[in-house]
């Protein structure tokens, strides 16, 4: 059983984690970030710029992607779960799996940013097709296990916390890196294949040593030794992916948060050129608004445990949610009366997603109590179904995001030969840059609010739980 597990553990086990293990379990986020990043900022221009894929069949291309995302991310979890219970490999559950996946999806990166631009017409969208399933599968095989790492290294609160807060640095760097660089490559360049194909194959590479990195810096920490047959883990079944979101409100708000945040970011990253290039006419001062978000980033995540202690995890999230979005109105108000300096855009655009990142940079571990408060609730603890169907709606807002970004840049009328764009396309650009950011916040804000239910009652009868089960 698991709780005999946890009793069985070592005293080394539960003795702390070093700054090793927390350096390396940032740096898995921060190479899966430096391709992953490129999806959400840079992928809808490549496709629509460089390759000329028409703005309908683009959106369809992203739905059908993304449907296959939805599939595979839960299955990999479910799977891993599975693969554990009958192998229980003495090199970890999720570990292996990072070492197999790093160089696939270094190699899959290159090729979707590269392969395309050598055909033309229909055995260019095949290529690109085909490209984006084989990076996103390789994405998935090594996201799912990175991610579910952090409970098998954790073994407190205050250890979730530090691997949480270590991601989240992890991921500040990997979204920085790219979206410094390519700004500065396609002003260089323009919109050309020479352009995107340095930039991908730079982070790729970049983002491979980070890989593995990661595999060689941490450590299972909690890895049963007993026999299969012991073992609660043999016992899941793909249903219990389902049976998460059933049981587990905690989680429902995740999931629901998860797909409002991933459509504001995915939006707005895959937009931000055509903000900076085609409203404030410099697309180049984009990488500007990246190296400022970083130092932002990094002050909200230095203070958000000190805020946290002192409103709580939750109520912190949400006062930060709610502010985004009241900066977001404020910014679009101000576009629509005057021309805003670019430089007021890019410091009030960067504080109003910095409150919302705190929701993003924080979330791992409230993951983390939401895979405890399931064990509570089923008695399985099944880390990678469970991460796996929270990666589903992060997925699920991707797909959201990313087609609706392309399909309302055509329906605001947006000319990708036009020097010069109409006046109704920049109004509607502002919009969908700005205003409807402040939009999809809310919804996570909602989530927090009314769905999210593990109170402090909650935890002290899971943590009482623990104890009486593990004696």
């Amino acid at each position: 059983m698991q709780h005999e597990r946890r009793k069985s553990m070592s005293k080394k086990e539960t003795s702390g984690l070093t700054i090793k293990h927390k350096v390396g379990y940032g740096l898995g986020d921060a190479g899966g970030c430096m391709t992953f990043a490129l999806m959400t900022g840079m992928f809808t221009r490549y496709c629509m710029n460089v390759l000329q894929v028409d703005s309908r069949v683009l959106a369809g291309l992203l739905f059908v992607w993304n449907v296959w995302d939805a599939v595979n991310d839960p299955m990999m979890g479910a799977f891993m779960d599975k693969v554990y219970a009958k192998s229980h490999n003495k090199k970890g559950k999720f570990r292996p799996w990072l070492l197999r996946a790093t160089p696939m999806l270094a190699v899959t990166a290159i090729a979707l940013w590269t392969v395309p631009t050598f055909f033309s017409g229909v055995a260019m969208i095949a290529a690109l097709f085909i490209c984006k399933i084989l990076y996103e599968g390789c994405y998935t095989m090594f996201n799912i296990p990175m991610g579910s790492l952090l409970s098998a290294m954790a073994n407190t609160d205050e250890e979730r916390a530090g691997l949480s807060s270590a991601r989240g640095f992890g991921s500040i760097i990997g979204n920085l890196i790219p979206m410094v660089l390519f700004p500065l490559l396609l002003a260089q360049f323009g919109d050309s294949a020479t352009g995107f194909g340095l930039g991908a194959t730079v982070c790729a590479l970049v983002g491979g040593v980070m890989c593995f990195l990661h595999y060689y810096w941490t450590e299972e920490r909690n890895i049963s030794d007993a026999p299969k047959s012991d073992d609660n883990a043999e016992k899941v079944k793909i249903t219990d992916i389902l049976n998460v979101v059933r049981v587990n409100r905690a989680f429902l708000a995740l999931c629901i948060h998860g797909i409002c945040i991933c459509v504001m970011q995915n939006a707005s990253s895959s937009l931000g050129t055509y903000m900076y290039k085609d409203v404030m006419g410099n697309i180049g001062m984009m990488s500007m608004a990246s190296t400022i978000a970083m130092p932002l980033s990094i002050v909200f995540l230095a203070i958000a445990p000190k805020v946290a202690k002192k409103l709580g995890l939750v109520k912190m999230i949400r006062h930060g949610l709610l502010l985004s979005c009241v900066m977001y109105v404020a910014l679009f108000a101000l576009h629509m009366v005057m021309n805003v300096n670019i430089w007021v855009h890019i410091i009030w655009s960067s504080l109003a997603s910095g409150f919302a990142s705190l929701s993003v940079l924080m979330q791992w571990g409230m993951v983390g109590e939401a895979i405890d408060y399931n064990e509570y609730l089923t008695g399985k603890r099944t880390e990678g179904s469970i991460y796996g169907s929270f990666n589903l709606a992060r997925r699920i807002g991707n797909t959201v995001g990313s087609s609706l970004a392309v399909l309302m840049l055509g329906w605001v009328g947006y000319d990708t030969a036009a020097a010069v764009q109409s006046a109704a396309a920049i109004t509607g650009i502002k919009a969908l840059c700005v205003l409807m950011p402040g939009i999809f916040v809310i919804g996570s804000w909602l989530a927090f609010t009314f769905v999210w239910n593990i109170t402090p009652e909650i935890r002290e009868k899971m943590a009482q739980s623990k104890g009486g089960q593990s004696a």
